[in-house]
């Protein structure tokens, strides 16, 4: 059997900011790592902005300072992109609510949640609880009242409210417009 051949690319592979990136995430200094590595200042600040390339001997080196596999600087990051209007709908409960996912379902760090809420539409008519450790409401358009256990927010376009998501509460749409808003939950609720 006869391998095609594989024609090498020219394209230099960016690295330097992730490499930056790890570095920074630590707190660590140009001058630490050039320290703790024995390459100088210079050559990393080059690498970093992608003006040189290091050996495999000094990448290797630069890896386990930062304790970093070489392997994921090179995986291209995982994206996901939802268009406008696009999200899969999701129920959370309520009446007169359409709501769009707007991170993966695979995501469990974070779930954004698009909700848009018809005139006088509510929240469950219980005070209700949803698993994750911070909620986030944030009002993108028109107005809407959040109810606490022992409180209520009336919350304009642009206001945002941030409460710990065990809280119960529920919310309501007090209007004669539509409400637009983002629910953002840390991490992504269990289902």
């Amino acid at each position: 059997m006869k391998a095609l051949p594989v024609e090498p690319s020219n394209v230099p592979v960016a690295i330097g900011s992730r490499i930056r990136a790890a570095r920074q995430s630590q707190r660590l200094t140009i001058e630490q790592v050039a320290d703790a590595t024995g390459l100088t200042k210079g050559f990393l600040s080059r690498v970093e902005r992608d003006l040189t390339s290091p050996s495999v001997a000094s990448l290797v080196t630069l890896c386990q300072v930062l304790s970093i596999s070489i392997g994921d600087l090179f995986v291209a990051p995982e994206t996901h992109l939802t268009k406008r209007n696009e999200g899969p709908r999701i129920s959370l409960g309520g009446q007169g609510i359409v709501e769009r996912l707007l991170t993966a379902r695979s995501e469990r760090r974070i779930q954004i949640i698009q909700a848009v809420i018809e005139p006088h539409g509510r929240g469950e008519s219980e005070l209700y609880a949803v698993d994750c450790d911070v909620d986030v409401l944030h009002v993108t358009k028109g107005s809407i009242r959040l109810i606490l256990t022992n409180e209520e927010y009336d919350l304009n376009a642009g206001d945002t409210v941030t409460f710990p998501g065990r809280e119960p509460h529920t919310w309501i749409n007090p209007t004669d417009k539509p409400v637009e808003v983002l629910w953002v939950l840390v991490p992504a609720a269990s289902r």
